[in-house]
């Protein structure tokens, strides 16, 4: 039963709610209505997704992102990062009249963490399946350490039909491990030692790279930048725990020599002459050696992420050669 004192009660409720938030919710009706009209009114424009997913014949979800128009580049990350390391290149040459693309590696940053498939093979045949999708045609591929590897299975696997360009920047190929035929490979123990350390503690080894060797920033007198030491943390502890341990054997045990050797494109190499993590002479000097044409750009003093520490000279580099 409803009493006078209680309809009174209400009453002041609803005064109190018109007086405050349903006065200005009332106030902004007529604006509101206007700029409704006005939306209708302007000139629909079509939608462009610049970031989606597709999925592979295996069943993997790939996140990938695309902006801007022209001539497609397209870019493959390193370990254990997603596409989000190559933006200071990408936002570049797409204001620079190019489409960039690049994809979050299986297992990597917003794309799906299947336990199996966790190889160069099944990353360059992403690769392939990405490129057919969006049926790109004299397509430039720029791959970073890993994803220098990922792009050199890619040419190994299906050839350069849809490609017109290749650069490879501080990347693994030919071999990172130190064998009979590559003596100036990093021991296999270094490798056993990085798993051993992400089993360990992933989270702090995902701080130590980037604090230490991968930036550089364990040399004297080093500018340390801690947004970039976050940054790398942040997006190495977004890919699964079992893919980037996977990934260690991927990148730095298989052998991509056959693979460079199927280059018939325009080639560039990036590298630094300081990379602590992928060593320019069994590395960067290594592929040219085997590319035939391509053309070897040293930084002298670089260290591994030079795409960040010295992204202005990668950014202007990449350009002039994307043009060429």
């Amino acid at each position: 039963m409803t009493t006078q004192d209680d309809k009174q009660v209400n009453q002041s409720r609803r005064s109190a709610l018109l007086g405050s938030t349903g006065l200005a919710a009332l106030a902004a009706l007529p604006l509101a209505a206007g700029l409704a009209g006005e939306a209708l009114a302007a000139p629909q424009k079509p939608l462009r997704k610049t970031a989606s997913t597709f999925t592979t014949r295996d069943g993997v979800e790939i996140y990938y992102k695309d902006w801007g128009k022209g001539q497609p580049i397209v870019f493959s990350h390193g370990w254990p990062l997603n596409s989000d390391s190559w933006e200071s290149q990408m936002i570049h040459l797409a204001n620079n009249g190019f489409r960039v693309i690049a994809h979050d590696r299986r297992g990597h940053g917003r794309s799906s963490q299947p336990w199996d498939g966790n190889d160069m093979d099944h990353y360059a045949d992403d690769l392939a399946q990405l490129i057919e999708l969006l049926d790109l045609k004299d397509a430039i591929l720029v791959g970073f350490s890993t994803g220098g590897g990922e792009v050199a299975r890619y040419v190994g696997r299906h050839g350069t039909r849809r490609v017109a360009k290749l650069a490879l920047v501080s990347a693994v190929p030919p071999i990172m491990v130190k064998t009979a035929f590559n003596p100036n490979g990093l021991p296999i123990e270094v490798f056993d030692g990085i798993r051993n350390a992400q089993l360990a503690n992933r989270s702090q080894l995902y701080l130590d790279i980037p604090s230490g060797p991968f930036y550089g920033f364990n040399r004297p007198g080093a500018k340390v930048s801690q947004g970039l030491i976050q940054s790398w943390w942040m997006q190495g502890m977004m890919g699964g725990h079992k893919n980037t341990y996977d990934s260690i054997k991927a990148f730095s045990e298989t052998d991509f020599r056959a693979d460079l050797a199927k280059f018939d494109k325009p080639t560039l190499i990036i590298h630094g002459d300081d990379d602590q993590i992928v060593p320019i002479d069994a590395a960067g000097r290594a592929s040219a050696r085997i590319v035939k044409g391509s053309q070897l750009i040293v930084y002298p003093g670089a260290p591994h992420g030079l795409t960040d520490t010295h992204k202005d000279k990668v950014n202007a580099d990449l350009l002039a050669f994307a043009k060429a």
